[in-house]
């Protein structure tokens, strides 16, 4: 029988004795590098959930976007050195008055502005709201079918 040969690692990456356990990670909070087109970049993000139908996907908020990434983090080849960070999460920022639940399945409409003034009215569903991050609802708009992730009770 001969031997599968797994991709190459760079020097920097973790070894496969390091990787994180994938049934460890939903709730916690990693850093990768990503590299893509040549360049190579770094995201830090939580792992909100692993999807049943897929197990090898994961869902996953990264810092500074407002939108999920549903992203394969032990078999895309574009991840590596994947790490658990010992940040804890932040999830008590705002009060979540009773009725909550009640915007699942609701439209919403939100008013973006942009830095030079111009506003752009955006409309879409409340789809539900996330896990781990329970202070968080998945919305999606009608202008663009992405999973966006945003806390209704702060905007």
């Amino acid at each position: 029988m001969s031997k599968k040969r797994g991709r190459k690692r760079s020097s920097g990456e973790l070894s496969d004795t390091l990787t994180p356990d994938p049934s460890c990670i939903v709730g916690v909070r990693i850093q990768h590098n990503w590299r893509e087109r040549g360049n190579q970049s770094k995201w830090k993000g939580t792992v909100l959930d692993r999807l049943s139908v897929n197990p090898s996907l994961f869902m996953v908020k990264y810092d500074g976007f407002d939108c999920v990434y549903g992203i394969e983090l032990f078999k895309d080849e574009r991840v590596s050195n994947l790490q658990v960070l010992s940040e804890k999460i932040l999830n008590n920022k705002i009060q979540i008055p009773p009725g909550a639940e009640e915007l699942v399945g609701k439209a919403v409409e939100h008013l973006f502005e942009k830095e030079d003034g111009e506003k752009n009215e955006w409309r879409g569903m409340v789809l539900s709201r996330a896990p781990i991050m329970t202070n968080w609802y998945y919305i999606t708009y009608e202008k663009d079918p992405v999973l966006y992730m945003y806390q209704l009770w702060d905007d």
